[in-house]
């Protein structure tokens, strides 16, 4: 006998790396938002009184390369029927020191969310998203794969970018290594003919 296992309606999450250093004027620019002056305490780490970075010039080509993946995660994963136009709505830094986590948390009002890193060690920095909700019966398992794990990571580096659903749950555990992990966390909502007339779904945004 035979069978196939098929990974039913799985939660797409895209990793990308921009493939190049950052300029002196980036990190000049990032440098400047990590001074207590322009941050507050988030729980757990350090985030930008500037909830918008990516609408600042330093940010141009970086803003360039986000919506170049946004356009390739939407391509292959949403693939809409409709002219639809995908904008970054809100985007902050978050600086994580050694010893400092990032709760866990999703994003609501808004249907991508992804985060550009700065400064990683691939070694040392992942992220982890978590598979929500409640399960009537659970049986411990005594191997974790993508079907029985609860929760998944993957390790990130300098240039990185991930991109997922909003709705889905993720957070940074305690930060280990003397780098300051400094990552981009951004926002993305749909803008243009959103659903159908026929199905009584039609939105216009």
């Amino acid at each position: 006998m035979s069978y196939t296992l098929n990974g039913l309606f799985p939660t797409p999450v895209q990793q990308g790396n921009i493939g190049r250093s950052f300029t002196q004027e980036e990190l000049d620019f990032i440098k400047l938002h990590c001074e207590p002056n322009r941050t507050y305490k988030n729980t757990g780490n350090t985030t930008s009184l500037d909830r918008y970075i990516l609408k600042q010039p330093e940010m141009k080509d970086v803003l360039e390369y986000i919506n170049t993946s946004i356009k390739n995660y939407v391509a292959n994963v949403i693939i809409p029927k409709h002219p639809v136009e995908f904008v970054v709505t809100q985007s902050w830094l978050n600086y994580t020191k050694e010893g400092e986590y990032h709760h866990k948390h999703a994003h609501p009002n808004s249907l991508i969310s992804g985060v550009f890193y700065f400064d990683a060690e691939f070694e040392k920095d992942k992220i982890y998203f978590f598979k929500d909700g409640y399960q009537q019966i659970k049986l411990p398992t005594d191997t974790f794969n993508l079907y029985t794990s609860d929760s998944w990571f993957f390790q990130v580096k300098t240039g990185d970018i991930m991109l997922f659903p909003s709705s889905l749950t993720h957070m940074v555990e305690s930060k280990k290594g003397d780098n300051v992990r400094t990552s981009l966390a951004f926002n993305v909502f749909p803008k243009g003919y959103i659903g159908e007339e026929e199905s009584l779904t039609a939105l216009h945004l």
